[in-house]
């Protein structure tokens, strides 16, 4: 089975891309490289093109013979969306609908899109359920959810079947150190702490430390990258078995704060993590926890890595032998 992996030499795109070829299957990574790394494509095919191409990407679908698509290219820093709402709408919207009308053309018939908890925005229960209400309270989970409602449509029109997963804050890096995350600017927790702990930055901000939560700071919760990148194989899975589509969370049911993540990483690293408390950011939710009993459930998912240290300790591991990111490799 041939899959199309957009975003693929991305941080999360990438580790699927490991899975997927150790399980077997055939991949073709197309990626623009703004934000990806070739280095961190491990194998298979690589095309660089961009979704808002729709010349490159009919290329792409006309000379591959593709069975599958696991979609997650896209812009994803949350406070550049609030600021820059044109930029999200066209690459993440207009991109998808671009691809979503290939597979019309090229009659491909499955697709796993990597969605986000920010479709919820505030939720309103906790932990939260695939049934809660969804209102994105940012452009970049507004994106993320009109695209599941398209998918939707697209799937009642030309039948196209989808999983679309819900996950909250990707962390971690592989078991094998070879590939981890690395962006530029940097803009997840766990990674600044690190660099912090490298003496890369003089101190983590903590944004916000009047939340209603433990502590003051934003509670989340952690999924490790490796967990994640199985959960779109056996959506895949899914979707070669049944045909049927379907919406899972995916999260470990546990929420850490901002300076518990901090005081985990110190026990990890051995070393000091200054810290500087600073406003509150635009779009940014208390508190995000998933209940991911649904995929449980149905898909037989199981989590490997679900303690917090075990996740901070293989980024760790990355962020010592790669400082500099894919720029050592």
């Amino acid at each position: 089975m041939r899959i199309l992996v957009t975003g693929g030499a991305g941080y999360i795109g990438s580790h699927t891309v490991v899975e997927l070829l150790e399980m077997g299957y055939e991949v073709i990574t197309l990626d623009n490289l703004q934000k990806g790394h070739k280095e961190a494509v491990n194998g298979g095919k690589f095309i660089q093109a961009d979704l808002l191409n729709k010349q490159e990407l009919d290329e792409v679908f006309k000379n591959n013979k593709i069975d599958a698509v696991v979609h997650f290219a896209a812009d994803s820093l949350v406070g550049e969306s609030v600021e820059n709402p044109n930029k999200y709408f066209k690459s993440n919207l207009i991109g998808s609908l671009n691809l979503l009308d290939a597979m019309v053309k090229h009659e491909v018939k499955k697709i796993v899109f990597s969605s986000s908890a920010a479709v919820y925005g505030e939720p309103d229960r906790i932990p939260i359920q695939e049934d809660n209400k969804t209102f994105p309270t940012n452009p970049y989970g507004e994106t993320k959810l009109m695209f599941e409602n398209v998918i939707k449509w697209y799937d009642n029109a030309y039948g196209i079947k989808y999983v679309s997963l819900r996950y909250f804050n990707a962390a971690g890096a592989h078991i094998s150190g070879k590939i981890g995350e690395d962006h530029n600017p940097e803009s997840h927790l766990i990674p600044i702490v690190l660099q912090a702990a490298l003496g890369q930055r003089p101190y983590v901000q903590i944004f916000g430390t009047d939340y209603e939560t433990k502590d003051g700071t934003c509670v989340r919760d952690y999924i490790h990258i490796t967990d994640l990148a199985m959960a779109h194989i056996l959506a895949l899975k899914r979707l070669e078995d049944s045909g049927n589509s379907a919406i899972y969370n995916l999260g470990n049911g546990e929420g850490f704060s901002v300076r518990e993540i901090i005081k985990v990483a110190e026990e990890v690293t051995g070393k000091k993590i200054n810290t500087k408390d600073t406003p509150r950011r635009a779009g940014d939710p208390a508190t995000l926890i998933a209940t991911s009993e649904k995929i449980q459930k149905e898909l037989k998912w199981a989590p490997k890595y679900h303690q917090i240290k075990t996740i901070i300790e293989t980024a760790w591991n990355w962020h010592k032998s790669h400082p500099k990111g894919f720029k050592a490799s």
